[in-house]
């Protein structure tokens, strides 16, 4: 962005008011703010002082700061930023805005800033000899579908070509700018396509209706006496989802009951269809497991289940694979260092263990390891090699 400053102090007016009918207005325009916020008013306040003298004065912003009670650093911070606000003199019967951005270039906004340069100024925010007359570039105008355009004041003119702008240009100098006509230069409404609609073109509702009908008619006639055949439905989904289902037409034409019911229907399922047949889909896929003693036993002993005077047996697999596993348990207290470790041969020394030292076991497990239990005989033949389980004393000792 390029620095703005104001103008030569020899171009400036030594002071600004408000005429009586923008006094009146910046009145009505401040008492619309809360008080301790009209300084928000500042931008519609510098914006009428431009249109007043066509740009804004030093004079200007010093008035507008003292309205608000506002420092002018402040205000001349705001006129300075905006490109909107002009802080030199411009014509005093035109100021011409070409607007330079790509929709516009492309269109032959060039050869409108060259006749802006033969009308008015070689150099933009120039007055011409009289002081009527300046021009500039600016960026996009809105007008884009109409490109090239200008805007001069508040009015933009469209379609524009170089010679049509330079009789603008002229009817503005001779101060017969009112007579120029707005918008489009060219025989277009607004923004509608040159030459006219070509879609859309009926607007009123009733004959909309009327060609809607005459279209669905002549779909629907007749050869030979008999009526066409419709279109085939044979590609149409079929769902029993309730938003599609073709008795209810819309929310507004079926009861809440229908919809109910043909959602039930499309999602109910008989719980004992196929319930006997594991992994069916409907039971979850899984076999339930035994749940009565007989099963129990069954599972345990297989062949050998049954029971014993009402009880169930206790000599099955299971017992053996827990002895088994107490049986490889061995303390590191039982361990000397430097020997391998201690293996337990039979039940019986457990049981000895057990019942020894008030049925405590002797000392303190804190790590446990499994080994391969060794049978008794080995045992025996190894004596040297594994010791004796230890009693109570000699553990507490």
């Amino acid at each position: 962005m390029s620095v703005r400053r104001l103008a030569e102090d020899a171009v400036q007016p030594q002071s600004f008011a408000f005429s009586d009918q923008n006094e009146r207005w910046a009145v009505t325009l401040i008492a619309r703010y809360p008080e301790g916020r009209q300084q928000s008013a500042v931008i519609p306040l510098l914006m009428r002082a431009q249109e007043q003298d066509g740009w804004v004065t030093k004079a200007a912003i010093e008035y507008v700061a003292d309205r608000l009670s506002m420092p002018m650093i402040r205000v001349l911070e705001v006129a300075t930023f905006y490109t909107q606000f002009q802080l030199k003199p411009v014509g005093t019967r035109a100021h011409v805005q070409v607007c330079g951005t790509t929709p516009c270039m492309l269109r032959g906004a060039e050869d409108l800033k060259a006749a802006c340069r033969k009308h008015i100024h070689p150099e933009p925010f120039h007055l011409n000899e009289t002081g009527t007359l300046s021009w500039e570039e600016v960026e996009c105008l809105g007008a884009c579908v109409n490109a090239p355009m200008v805007m001069i004041f508040k009015d933009t003119y469209e379609d524009l070509t170089p010679e049509r702008l330079g009789e603008i240009i002229a009817a503005f100098d001779a101060g017969e700018g009112e007579s120029v006509r707005k918008g489009p230069q060219v025989d277009r409404h607004l923004s509608v396509p040159i030459g006219g609609l070509t879609t859309l073109t009926a607007f009123n509702d009733e004959d909309g209706r009327e060609e809607a009908r005459s279209r669905d008619q002549a779909s629907t006639s007749t050869s030979g006496g008999e009526t066409s055949t419709p279109p085939s439905q044979a590609g149409r989904v079929e769902t029993s989802a309730p938003e599609t289902d073709p008795t209810i037409q819309s929310p507004g034409k079926a009861s809440a009951a229908d919809s109910r019911s043909a959602k039930e229907e499309s999602t109910s399922v008989d719980p004992s269809d196929g319930a006997g047949h594991a992994g069916a889909g409907k039971t979850g896929g899984t076999t339930q497991g035994p749940t009565g003693q007989n099963e129990r036993d069954k599972a345990e002993f297989g062949s050998a289940s049954g029971s014993t005077d009402g009880k169930p047996r206790s000599d099955g697999p299971m017992k053996d694979k827990g002895a088994a596993a107490e049986d490889s348990v061995v303390r590191d207290e039982q361990r000397v260092p430097g020997e391998s470790p201690v293996k337990v041969t039979s039940s019986s020394d457990l049981s000895n263990r057990e019942s020894s030292a008030s049925g405590q076991l002797e000392g303190e497990r804190k790590n446990t390891s499994d080994t391969v239990g060794t049978p008794a005989s080995e045992a025996g033949a190894s004596g040297s090699e594994n010791r004796s389980v230890p009693s109570a004393d000699e553990t507490k000792r």
